[in-house]
């Protein structure tokens, strides 16, 4: 995920490309502007990684603008949107990443993501950082401090806050909709004097352990400030997406895949991270099968059998990994594996429903065993 704000004085262009570049999952859109001025004075508060900017701009032009945030950032790339095909080398001499030709359309907004991610790629938290926290959402939550010792939270309520931040990481959350998500039965009034409590706890908290977070008042509500501090959620939010689109990675998705532990938040009861769980499980799940589907091009069967039973591990009845297995089995000849398998799904999936797996499900595993019967008697 790239956070971006776009920097376009004509209001229904700037529109369109709001429309356009937010239809596009893999950014995120921190703004939007007609003043340039603004936008410049917004930038060290909003940090994005990307700005798209109009070159053609009164008060302050688009490259003037660009040698502004140069100044002010040499991590933001800029990208100049312009109807004249002349305005391309004046935009490489102020260090622009790219440029697009308006009228602006789906395919360049890909196509610059494609060249993003190849230049900008990302650590992954694989192997903790010496020195640094060290922070897990999948599978549970667990946050340790520089010195590797777990993070005590004062209240219940601090704990969940920071999760909920940690599941959105660089995005402005309202006070209101984290009073109503924290303390949905209690009246406004309350519910605003808690939040403003238990933030302050969690500032110092973070503070006091050297997290390397911070939490950032923004207009009328507040965003998580990572400080190029990795952990699971974040590479999932960040580049997953990415991953799944425009190119397709086996070494990063493998990474990805490795953070992976468990269900988001594992064993936690907050009310609001269900559709978030849900998001991440099938993000995990495509992310293993086009690794799977590498692996079985190439027969590697050994390989794509570790990653299915890794992941039936997580999630043991879930039955379209279930039939990825047994397939696999089939395909390299593996029958008695595979009706071994069926035999241990059928099983496990009787004492937690009791009731029989689906009919699909039966009737594949029936199909491949009498297929291969009537080759043993024909042998």
């Amino acid at each position: 995920m790239f956070y971006t704000i776009i920097v376009e004085d004509e209001k229904p262009i700037l529109d369109l490309m709001k429309y356009i570049i937010g239809q596009n999952p893999n950014y995120t859109i921190l703004g939007a502007f007609t003043n340039p001025l603004e936008a410049l004075a917004r930038l060290p508060e909003l940090k994005p990684d990307v700005v798209f900017l109009d070159v053609e701009m009164p008060r302050m032009n688009g490259l003037e603008l660009a040698r502004k945030i140069n100044e002010l950032s040499e991590e933001t790339k800029i990208i100049f949107s312009t109807a004249y095909k002349q305005y391309a080398l004046d935009a490489f001499q102020v260090y622009a990443f790219d440029y697009i030709l308006k009228p602006v359309t789906p395919a360049a907004i890909e196509r610059i993501v494609g060249r993003l991610v190849k230049q900008q790629r990302f650590v992954f938290p694989a192997e903790p950082q010496e020195h640094a926290a060290v922070i897990r959402c999948f599978g549970g939550f667990e946050v340790r401090n520089r010195e590797g010792m777990p993070v005590r939270f004062p209240t219940r309520k601090t704990e969940e806050l920071f999760a909920l931040f940690l599941c959105h990481p660089g995005r402005e959350l309202s006070k209101w909709h984290l009073a109503d998500l924290l303390w949905p039965e209690m009246k406004e009034d309350r519910a605003s004097h808690n939040l403003h409590n238990t933030i302050y706890r969690l500032k110092k908290l973070l503070k006091g352990h050297e997290i390397g977070m911070d939490i950032r008042k923004i207009n009328d509500g507040y965003r998580l400030e990572t400080a190029g501090l990795t952990y699971d959620v974040l590479a999932y939010e960040r580049y997953g997406p990415v991953l799944l689109g425009v190119m397709q990675d086996a070494e990063q998705a493998e990474r990805l895949c490795a953070l992976y532990k468990g269900p988001l938040l594992d064993k936690k009861d907050y009310m609001w991270k269900a559709s978030l769980e849900e998001g991440y499980a099938r993000q995990y799940t495509a992310l293993l099968r086009s690794l799977v589907e590498r692996d079985l091009t190439g027969e590697e069967w050994s390989r794509a059998e570790r990653r299915l039973n890794s992941y039936l591990a997580l999630y043991p009845l879930q039955e379209e990994v279930n039939l990825l297995l047994m397939d696999m089995y089939a395909g390299c000849g593996k029958i008695e594996k595979l009706m071994a398998h069926y035999a241990r799904f059928e099983g496990a999936y009787r004492q937690e429903f009791g009731a029989e797996p689906s009919e699909e499900i039966r009737n594949r595993a029936e199909a491949r065993w009498e297929a291969y019967k009537k080759q043993f008697i024909q042998a």
